[in-house]
């Protein structure tokens, strides 16, 4: 046999096999440490946040914004704002994060030019779900998708392609990820969340689906201000999905395998609130490894005495988000009726 399946198979064993079994404070700040440097460095010696509205629409139950936010300068994002009328401020506020698409445009009922529309993509308009439920929902959009593309990339192909490849090898060349980044422009959004009287920083979710639950779940290890996390069609171990199948160059982190699995990074998230979101037909990342990874979740929820911190909701689906139980979980988690 003349290919490298096995010794790519020997590899992974040879790898995981010297993974530590131990789920402590120790272990926790000595991964963290770790996964945060395998991401790459984003730091940025500029603290200017500059905010500028684009626009403003009246929606009936909710006001929607668009914003652009400088993030790591000169990087601007536009973010999606949707506060709900009728509701006492600071609101409980949840980061809506779009999976691989045309952008944030797909949480918030928006054809990929901005005109409305009905029809519903794997996203179910879950932003417009949750600022229903009461909560303010920020939707940033990801770098390399949407209006974020390279420029090169702009207007051609169909509306979801995307630039992740040219961003993600580029940022290799330097040492960094795209995951990484996206990340870190995610966390610059949580800080400008707190100097806004609109939302209460003290009751930040999070919640993302397939290449957006990567981004829910990483942002959510490294910032501790995110109190609720709801993980949508991602939650897998890197053999069961990652490494099965060809995905995105934008899961590649190098090293990741040395440092740990995927349920132990996730498990990073402990004791704060998790709820994990899978379709039972979900074919990207399959059940069978779901389930590997919740029970090591369950393992390390148990260790730090937060098992009733931990959810999870298989539901008859695919790749999608369903929200039947995780939506009314982050009401609950994130207290939104004032019944503390």
């Amino acid at each position: 046999m003349w290919s490298a399946d096995l010794y790519l198979d020997r590899l992974y064993k040879e790898t995981v096999a010297v993974q530590p079994n131990r789920y402590d404070n120790s272990w926790k700040q000595e991964l963290k440490e770790k996964f945060a440097n395998a991401l790459g460095d984003f730091a940025s010696n500029s603290e200017e946040q500059k905010a500028t509205q684009l626009e403003k629409v009246d929606m009936g139950e909710y006001i929607r914004y668009r914003i652009e936010l400088t993030t790591i300068p000169p990087l601007k994002m536009p973010i999606y704002i949707l506060i709900p009328k009728n509701q006492t401020l600071p609101l409980p506020t949840v980061l809506a994060i779009h999976g691989h698409g045309y952008g944030h445009k797909e949480l918030v009922g928006l054809h990929p030019d901005g005109s409305p529309r009905s029809k519903s993509s794997y996203h179910e308009d879950f932003a417009i779900e949750l600022v229903q439920k009461g909560f303010a929902v920020v939707a940033p959009e990801l770098i390399g998708f949407g209006d974020r593309k390279l420029q090169e990339d702009q207007g051609k192909g169909k509306p979801g392609d995307n630039s992740c490849y040219r961003l993600a090898s580029q940022l290799l060349l330097y040492g960094k990820t795209l995951a990484g980044l996206r990340v870190h422009e995610c966390i610059k959004v949580i800080d400008y969340l707190e100097t806004q009287e609109e939302f209460d920083s003290s009751k930040i979710g999070c919640m993302g689906i397939s290449g957006g639950g990567l981004v829910t779940a990483f942002t959510s290890i490294l910032d501790e201000r995110i109190k609720a996390t709801v993980i949508s069609g991602y939650t897998n171990t890197f053999a069961g999905s990652i490494i099965d199948r060809r995905h995105c160059l934008d899961n590649y982190i190098p090293n990741i395998l040395h440092i740990a699995e995927m349920p132990e990074l996730i498990g990073l998230i402990a004791p704060r609130a998790l709820f994990i979101e899978a379709g039972k037909e979900d074919h990207l990342f399959p059940l069978e490894h779901v389930q590997i990874a919740l029970r090591q979740l369950q393992e390390i929820y148990q260790a730090f005495n937060a098992e009733s911190l931990l959810a999870s909701h298989f539901f008859d689906g695919g790749h999608e988000i369903c929200g039947e139980r995780s939506y009314n979980w982050l009401v609950e988690q994130l207290k939104i009726r004032g019944d503390e």
